[in-house]
């Protein structure tokens, strides 16, 4: 697949050429294109220091252990302005995945969630373990992770992703809304769910026109992966 032609039918040429090229500038880098926001995690030694700090001080195996205790976690909301017909709807929210970072840890999430109850799934971004790089090994988990979930499933870029991996993603079902948003119709009712591009590293959010065809009384769910 041509990856640049793919995004610039499906976003359209400014943000895709935009998005790719900002990736291909600073995707290394510790700093990105707005200054005070790093990824220090680009620093090549930072992931050393880290893992061996915590050897040091013996909290290195309690961290391993302490990834596969993931949990479900359940939240209840209520909203004056909400359709009576999404009365009880249960959206499954999945962030922060890094599902390249250990199998063991895939698994589980996969273990968690095949069996879930809900009616929409939601992705808000980091599939990926390191900021640039292989996104072969994150594909090839979220594959895993797509096949026990339900449709519709929607998704955000966060700053540790690629946009590179969209045409996968989406191939797998997962509609993402790069500063777009889409009505989610239940009977003669409907909200809209709003999502935006990486507003923290990659500085690719557009809030604007992320809302620019939802109407004003709307109500409507933005997904972002980090609150600037």
């Amino acid at each position: 697949i041509d990856i640049e032609k793919y995004l610039e039918k499906r976003l359209g040429m400014p943000h895709a050429r935009k998005r790719l090229l900002v990736e291909q500038e600073f995707e290394h880098n510790i700093c990105g294109p707005a200054s005070g926001f790093c990824h220090l995690e680009n620093w090549y030694s930072f992931h050393s220091i880290v893992k061996n700090t915590l050897r040091l001080f013996g909290l290195y195996q309690r961290g391993v252990r302490n990834t596969l205790k993931t949990q479900v976690k359940h939240e209840y909301y209520s909203f004056q302005n909400l359709p009576e017909e999404f009365n009880g709807y249960t959206i499954l929210q999945l962030s922060d995945l890094h599902i390249d970072m250990a199998d063991e840890t895939r698994d589980k999430i996969i273990e968690l969630v095949e069996n879930l109850d809900y009616d929409l799934c939601v992705f808000t971004g980091d599939y990926r373990k390191n900021t640039y790089g292989d996104i072969e090994k994150t594909l090839f988990g979220m594959k895993a992770v797509s096949v026990v979930l339900k449709q519709p499933m929607y998704a955000i870029l966060g700053n540790h992703d690629s946009i590179r991996m969209v045409p996968e993603l989406e191939s797998m079902g997962m509609r993402f809304l790069i500063n777009e948003s889409v009505e989610i119709k239940k009977n003669n009712s409907s909200f809209y769910l709003a999502g935006v591009d990486d507003a923290h590293y990659f500085k690719a959010d557009n809030i604007d026109k992320a809302v620019s065809s939802i109407p004003v009384d709307a109500f409507t769910l933005l997904l972002s992966h980090t609150p600037e």
